[in-house]
């Protein structure tokens, strides 16, 4: 093996906080390496160092790319193609060393290397939203200056590698996420690249579709003969998709080893959620009756993207809507939520003892539920330049006296499980200087504050590792327990909606296939999330 990258005693600080620490580590030329560790524990920081696209003001240490370079054109390649020819102009490629922890961010020679590394971050996708497929992947390849004749077959080759050929003239924005991921990976192809830094690049989609990208990702590697380092919240997706791991914790590296070892001991310290108390729940407050969301695409002409679907949520419920992506979940819960009307069937909320239309507009119809219903998107953000308190009120313009203020801020962030001095402790605290878990409590807060009736999670794990998984779950049943609120989940992680939810709905192609107890209607998923289709199709 080649000795690609050297990293010795790197740290990285941000504010007179250390956030890497001593980290000592070699990547060999071809190796797949998966990192693992907690939310907070400097992995992407870790990866945007490697990246070397960012300025970092408090850096030390080596972060060095052994690779050969071409003496008259400049190409940059492995390190085992030094003394060969050059790919481009046939003249000597020579030994290289880059020292990124040193080189000036405007050197030439740092922006030749990033050219060859490619990147794929989490929850961003950086496309071009209203133009298509294929229209794209040409931009990228514009983009480094290869648009020729045959610019068109070379991205429609990229769009096959990545198994998209079946949407090349789709719009970028009318993709599922799962889709949009292998877009991005088209576009990076277009490098050429020697090296893939994947930032938890299916941490927000389902289990299938996390399946078919982790796939094209694996053929990447082989097909352009990439080293691969890629971070996970899952140490399946580590285990199955690396050769080595590390753990990464606090900013440390505290172990190294086989991927399966790394994974093994990577959950036993996550724990179990325990056993948890039966819950009192009531009567219905939700009744969704035929309901049908229909809108037209130039692409793909009439999408029904909801079918015909009934269901009644009770008062005091945790109720999970499930299923890949595209099913029609998220369409479903903002129609709930009153953010979408829908094409044509019933919705209505219980307000008291009033049963409230939501297809009828109006302070005094659908908006006297609205006020009633809180919902945390997927991609919440809490306001950074405010405290935690002035997040829980006056950011979002709740009128209290400030002691009256505080005393609700900590009783509702103590409903979500942070103690009584922790609450205390975090009140004057700054967004970042939060850990995910704790920003995810926070933001759940700033919606509990509010005295919602019903609220709506959108994707609520989204890209976390298990243990704070573990945290928001216990967050979500401490917040039922307490103020006795109606949690509507939307989800593809099963494990997190097994812990949470009372009743799930599966949803397919817009329509709920199955609808009862959690335990029944999981047990016709498999582990993998492979067999969610074929249940849609047995009930369909």
């Amino acid at each position: 093996m080649t000795l690609f990258i050297e990293i010795k005693n790197l740290r990285v600080g941000f504010n007179g906080i250390d956030v890497l620490k001593g980290i000592n580590l070699d990547v060999e030329e071809g190796e797949l390496l998966g990192i693992l560790g907690k939310s907070g524990a400097g992995k992407s920081v870790f990866m945007h160092v490697l990246r070397g696209a960012e300025v970092f003001d408090d850096i030390s240490g080596n972060v060095i790319y052994h690779l050969s370079r071409c003496s008259k054109c400049g190409l940059i390649e492995r390190p085992s193609k030094a003394g060969t020819a050059c790919p481009r102009c046939n003249s000597s490629l020579e030994k290289l060393d880059a020292d990124f922890a040193k080189l000036p961010m405007h050197d030439p020679l740092r922006r030749d290397i990033t050219r060859r590394i490619a990147i794929m971050l989490q929850r961003t996708f950086a496309l071009y939203g209203d133009e298509k497929v294929i229209v794209n992947v040409m931009n990228a390849l514009q983009e480094i200056g290869e648009l020729g004749p045959d610019a068109i077959n070379k991205a429609a080759d990229l769009i096959d590698q990545v198994k998209l050929s079946n949407r090349i003239m789709h719009i970028a924005r009318e993709l599922s996420g799962g889709e949009k991921q292998r877009v991005v990976l088209a576009r990076q192809l277009v490098k050429n690249p020697i090296l893939l830094l994947a930032d938890e690049p299916t941490g927000t989609l389902d289990p299938r579709t996390a399946e078919i990208v982790h796939e094209v990702i694996l053929n990447a590697t082989r097909n352009y003969r990439m080293s691969l380092i890629i971070t996970s919240h899952l140490p399946k997706v580590i285990e199955e998709l690396s050769h080595r791991a590390i753990w990464l914790d606090e900013g440390r590296i505290i172990k190294i080893g086989a991927s399966r070892d790394i994974a093994s001991s990577f959950m036993k310290e996550v724990g179990e959620i325990g056993v948890q108390e039966k819950a009192e729940i009531g009567k219905p407050i939700v009744r969704v009756c035929n309901l049908k969301k229909t809108y037209i695409s130039l692409d793909r002409g009439i999408v029904r993207a909801v079918d015909d679907i009934c269901f009644e949520i009770n008062e005091g419920e945790i109720f999970g809507l499930i299923g890949l992506s595209g099913a029609g979940k998220t369409i479903t819960s903002k129609i709930v939520s009153g953010l979408l009307r829908p094409t044509s069937g019933t919705i209505e909320v219980r307000i008291g003892d009033d049963w409230v239309d939501m297809t009828q507009l109006g302070a005094d119809k659908k908006g006297r539920a609205t006020r009633y219903i809180g919902v945390l998107h997927q991609e919440y953000s809490l306001y950074p330049h405010s405290t935690v308190l002035n997040n829980l009120t006056e950011s979002i313009s709740l009128e209290l006296p400030p002691e009256l203020g505080r005393r609700k801020a900590i009783q509702i962030l103590m409903a979500v499980g942070f103690t009584e001095k922790k609450a205390n402790e975090i009140l004057t605290k700054m967004p970042d200087e939060l850990s995910v878990g704790e920003k995810h409590r926070v933001a759940m807060s700033q919606v509990l504050i509010k005295e919602p009736e019903i609220i709506i999670l959108d994707e609520p794990t989204g890209s976390m590792d298990p243990a704070t998984k573990m945290e928001v779950a216990r967050s979500i049943l401490r917040a039922r327990k307490e103020l006795g609120e109606t949690f509507i989940i939307v989800s593809h992680d099963m494990d997190f909606v097994a812990q949470v939810c009372d009743r799930v709905a599966l949803m397919h192609l817009g329509r709920i296939v199955e609808i009862g107890d959690t335990a029944t209607v999981l047990s016709r998923i498999s582990k993998k999330g492979a067999a969610v289709e074929a249940a849609s199709v047995e009930a369909g």
